[in-house]
């Protein structure tokens, strides 16, 4: 017989809770990328190094992120079912968010690399390109029949020819060893597509086997055990030294996330919604418990994507999630954080913003004094940064400028 637990499904109903965490930890992520302008500012807001023992506050945003990647995959793929799509509908949204997510992360992630002399392109005037060809592939057109569909139709075509353009004339790396575009570590964007694929797949084939999906999640947790303990490496002496999802740290916050919304389900059908922030809490705190006992074996490093880090993080974002969800849940505050919506709504929207802002700064040769980007009044300037990619977030929703995968 098919357990309560196992036959609980979430609704297609959106969670605002989810939301708002979603746009607290976009917020704190456009604050942490404009920490590299600043300088005498605490050490404990950045990354951590890959041979440090320690866990920066900036090293704590992406797992977060990830973690309420898989809060949302229930929900989601309840929605699509509840639409009336089959399996093969929902593999290939999923398969096509995906390899969207994957084509930005390259670009993305090659930047860097970017000789401008072999290239014949500023890196400025390359992000801008880039970005302005992900919205004219991506964005969400307003559905229309005629004239304006096929211009909607023609835009997108046109973006993907500039994307094509801009990889073929891509350079990178010094002029006596030129290379094209490479997919080096995917990029932030990559590693999100390649976990959302994974994750989202084992999850409409396993949704109704909350067994199989507890498997998942602990295979996830034990892959970077066994990795870093050497335990792979013995088994499987010929084996690859990495693969396409790391060491499966990525997976197993997502996991970590869908399992977590799976039970806040449970317990609201329950009736036993005022309790949910306390068991987030109890659960939080087991796993950060459980990254402090991993610590005499594994030093905290986001860089080795340790189980240390993992779990720890895993604590983190729960704890922070319960707080969320009783406000804004619970306690219908909601309204607090309209000021920063946009950022849970138009995520991907607001991620790219920067690498527009940046550039155009560069290119108008204006620089910050020395005492808006040193110590605390720098802090306040990225935070109020972040606060401006927001609105202009927001400004573009409402001219209909706006990502969606």
């Amino acid at each position: 017989m098919t357990s309560a637990l196992t036959a609980t499904a979430p609704s297609a109903k959106r969670v605002l809770s989810i939301d708002v965490f979603r746009a607290v930890t976009m917020l704190t992520m456009i604050f942490v990328n404009d920490l590299w302008s600043l300088s005498g500012i605490p050490g404990w807001l950045e990354h951590a190094r890959a041979d440090q023992d320690f866990l920066g506050f900036s090293d704590t945003v992406f797992p977060c992120f990830l973690v309420i990647v898989g809060m949302s995959v229930p929900f989601a793929v309840q929605q699509r079912l509840a639409k009336g799509d089959t399996y093969g509908k929902l593999l290939l949204h999923i398969g096509l968010r995906s390899v969207a997510l994957i084509i930005m992360g390259v670009f993305t992630v090659n930047i860097s690399d970017l000789n401008e002399a072999a290239s014949g392109m500023r890196k400025e005037w390359f992000q801008i390109l880039m970005v302005a060809g992900f919205f004219l592939i991506w964005n969400q057109y307003p559905k229309q029949d005629g004239m304006l569909k096929g211009l909607f139709t023609g835009l997108q075509l046109f973006g993907i020819a500039l994307l094509v353009w801009l990889a073929y004339r891509f350079k990178g790396g010094a002029a006596d060893n030129l290379t094209g575009m490479t997919p080096q570590w995917w990029g932030i964007l990559g590693l999100i597509g390649w976990t959302y694929l994974t994750c989202a797949t084992l999850y409409l084939f396993l949704r109704d086997r909350f067994s199989a999906l507890v498997v998942c999640w602990v295979m996830f947790n034990l892959l970077p055990v066994a990795g870093h303990a050497g335990w792979l490496r013995q088994l499987w002496p010929e084996g690859p030294q990495d693969w396409i999802l790391g060491n499966g740290a990525f997976s197993a916050f997502t996991f970590t996330g869908i399992l977590a919304t799976r039970m806040v389900t449970r317990w609201q059908e329950q009736q036993r919604a005022t309790h949910i922030p306390l068991y987030l809490i109890i659960a939080g705190g087991l796993f950060v418990m459980a990254g402090l006992l991993s610590r005499n074996f594994f030093l905290i490093s986001k860089i080795q994507a340790t189980s240390t880090w993992i779990w720890l993080c895993c604590g983190i974002a729960l704890i922070v999630y319960a707080g969320i969800y009783w406000l804004v849940d619970l306690k219908d505050k909601a309204g607090w954080f309209t000021l920063i919506k946009p950022a849970g709504t138009s995520t991907l929207t607001c991620y790219l913003i920067p690498y527009v802002y940046y550039s155009v700064a560069d290119l108008s040769g204006i620089s910050l004094p020395a005492i808006l980007t040193t110590g605390g009044v720098g802090l306040l300037k990225s935070l109020v940064y972040a606060l401006l990619v927001i609105g202009i977030t927001a400004l573009l929703g409402n001219v209909r400028i706006k990502l969606k995968l």
